[in-house]
């Protein structure tokens, strides 16, 4: 017995033994069963020749060895044995002994027909019985090797009780690292059942789970979904949270292959305890995915967060050409070699450049004729542009007049701007720079309608918050500083942020895109705002820790130019609704462009003899609602 664990213990995580070992080792079983069922006869009822027994013998062993293969009763991996699969082998068995009683009667000198009919009953039954029974047999050293080895495993919890979490559990059966031991069911209609032999709790209160955890030594609960962490944000979560177990969140019920990986399974994320559901694409799929395929698509600032995210998303569409258009080397070659590999029949060329570079940019429109562009290409944190404005204007208002003035020349079918909620009443240089640039893009649209310039190319605007991840947010820098042992710094205790996630910022930028009828200025709503200190505070009960004891955070006061709170224009009072519950048009004030060009050349003039501010002035005269807060540049607004 010994041996036999060692064997199956050897095999075990190879998922299912070779079918050609089942075949014979069923074709065996079935000629033991032809053996002693002519035994029983010969005994008992009538003599069997020698020749006919070894006949007899032989045919058996062809017969099953045929039927099995051709009726593939061998490529059913036996722990997952179902009642299909046993009544094939008894249809299998069936076929034998109808072929067996053929060839007894076809001989007729074997065994007298009158017997014939009692051989091949007596080894129908013997031939299921052992056949079945030696599958149950394996599934029960199964478990008792499973079991064998489930004290190096963690034990764990699954979350729920319908058909994903069971379904969960099945997946985790056979793995090396994860041993369920029971379901937590939210409510109480199910406490004291039990599902796929495994018991059903629910958890009044921390105490009560703090006590079960204790005394059955849970290492952590696994959740099914990213919508069941959410649910629980602020009871399970958080539970597991304070205690210090593991909060673990499955991939989808369509995650390819049998039992799951432990990279498969994650940690549960900060992003998934925003509180809201992730926002979906409300169009058809097909239509965004038709506005794109079979073009040429140019991507500024292609290699930054949202820049990539595009490059991926739109790999998928069938475009016929991707220009990746970025100045930054490390980054540019990271996601070339990223679509090599994820997407080898794309044809792209990752471009160098600076959409600060006139030449430069000329040069891409003019190789290339890009009848999209996407413009992510812009300079992003406040306090750094706070301290040099300069380049704040050269980047996102002269790179952003360069870029929409080429779409003109180049009769581009349509640009599509990425903006920033801080353009909105902005209060610091980088907000007004991209408030700006959509002043620009907009008037040039108008100047189009009116038949002042002329041109083809649809301009939109999309206008949203923070991202999460994207290169230089704020939950990266938490992740450091836990990292570190803290603290962890917040500017203001009242400070709060909106957040979207990489992919649902570029899915509603394209469907934007895709609905906009040109010159408009889309808004996204975001949901509701969250306290960057219960940002910091989650993310740290996530590590572990337990906030301002083992993890201080630490209030550094505003930054220069810096809000308590981010505006995106999302009321009814200032938007105009859409078709997508979660995209909004902005109102905004109309300029002519004529009128402001003398003020944009003058911008460029001044950012370039870095006359910081005269700079400042000037934007603050083009845009009258940008009042500097927190800033050297608030003597400017008195």
């Amino acid at each position: 017995m010994r041996y036999l664990l060692a064997y199956f213990n050897q095999h075990l995580y190879k998922n299912y033994f070779s079918y050609w070992i089942v075949l014979l080792t069923d074709s065996i079983l079935s000629v033991v069963s032809t053996c002693v069922t002519m035994l029983f006869v010969s005994e008992l009822i009538a003599d069997i020749s020698k020749t006919a027994f070894l006949s007899l013998l032989f045919c058996s062993f062809i017969f099953s060895l045929t039927l099995f293969y051709f009726l593939k009763v061998h490529k059913n991996i036996i722990r997952h044995a179902s009642v299909r699969s046993i009544g094939k082998i008894v249809f299998a068995v069936l076929l034998k002994e109808l072929c067996m009683l053929a060839v007894v009667v076809m001989v007729g000198s074997w065994i007298e027909f009158r017997l014939a009919w009692v051989y091949c009953f007596i080894d129908l039954l013997l031939s299921i019985v052992l056949l079945v029974g030696s599958r149950v047999f394996l599934l029960l050293i199964y478990d008792i090797v499973i079991t064998q080895v489930n004290f190096r495993k963690t034990r764990v919890l699954v979350y729920g009780t319908d058909d994903q979490s069971v379904s969960l559990k099945q997946r985790l059966y056979s793995s090396k690292h994860y041993q369920v031991v029971g379901y937590i069911n939210p409510s109480q209609n199910l406490k004291s059942y039990r599902i796929s032999e495994l018991p059903v709790y629910h958890f009044n209160d921390e105490t009560n789970f703090r006590r079960f955890v204790s005394k059955y030594n849970i290492g952590g609960v696994i959740f099914p979904s990213d919508k069941a962490v959410q649910d629980e944000s602020d009871q399970l979560v958080k539970y597991g949270q304070n205690i210090g177990i593991k909060n673990l969140v499955s991939p989808s019920i369509d995650f390819v292959g049998t039992g799951l990986k432990k990279t498969a399974i994650r940690e549960v994320k900060i992003e998934d305890l925003l509180g809201r559901d992730e926002i979906k694409i409300n169009i058809n799929m097909q239509e965004i995915i038709d506005n794109f395929s079979g073009k040429t698509i140019m991507i500024t600032g292609a290699a930054g967060s949202i820049g990539s995210e595009l490059c991926r998303q739109i790999a998928t569409f069938g475009v016929k050409h991707l220009v990746l258009y970025d100045n930054a080397e490390t980054p540019m070659h990271e996601i070339r070699l990223e679509l090599e590999k994820s997407f080898p029949h794309l044809s792209f060329t990752p471009f160098i450049g600076d959409v600060r570079n006139k030449e430069r940019l000329h040069m891409a429109f003019e190789k290339y004729h890009p009848q999209v562009v996407f413009h992510a290409a812009a300079y992003k944190h406040v306090p750094l542009m706070e301290e040099n404005p300069c380049e704040a204007v050269r980047v996102n208002v002269v790179g952003s007049r360069l870029v929409a003035d080429f779409c003109v020349q180049y009769r581009v079918e349509e640009m599509i701007m990425i903006s920033t909620d801080k353009a909105v009443n902005p209060t610091n240089v980088m907000g007004a720079s991209k408030r700006l640039a959509e002043i620009y893009v907009q008037s040039l649209g108008l100047a189009m309608e009116r038949g002042e310039v002329e041109g083809i190319t649809k301009f939109v605007t999309t206008r949203f918050g923070n991202v999460l991840g994207s290169n230089g947010s704020v939950i990266p820098y938490f992740r450091k500083q836990i990292s570190s042992g803290g603290p962890v710094t917040v500017t203001d205790p009242k400070i709060t942020r909106f957040f979207m996630t990489i992919p649902e910022a570029c899915r509603l930028v394209m469907e934007a895109a895709t609905m906009s009828t040109g010159n408009q200025i889309f808004v996204f709503d975001m949901g509701k705002p969250v306290r960057i200190v219960d940002l910091a505070e989650r993310m740290i009960r996530l590590a572990g820790y337990v906030p301002n004891e083992d993890i201080k955070i630490e209030f550094t006061g505003l930054r220069p130019g810096e809000k308590l709170y981010e505006e995106v224009l999302s009321n009814e009072e200032n938007t105009i609704p859409t078709d997508h519950y979660k995209i909004r048009i902005a109102k905004v004030r109309e300029y002519s462009r004529n009128a402001i060009l003398p003020a944009y050349d003058e911008l460029e003039n001044l950012s370039l003899l870095v006359k910081i501010d005269d700079t400042v002035k000037l934007m603050k005269q083009v845009v009258p609602e940008f009042k500097s807060n927190n800033s050297v540049y608030d003597k400017f607004d008195k």
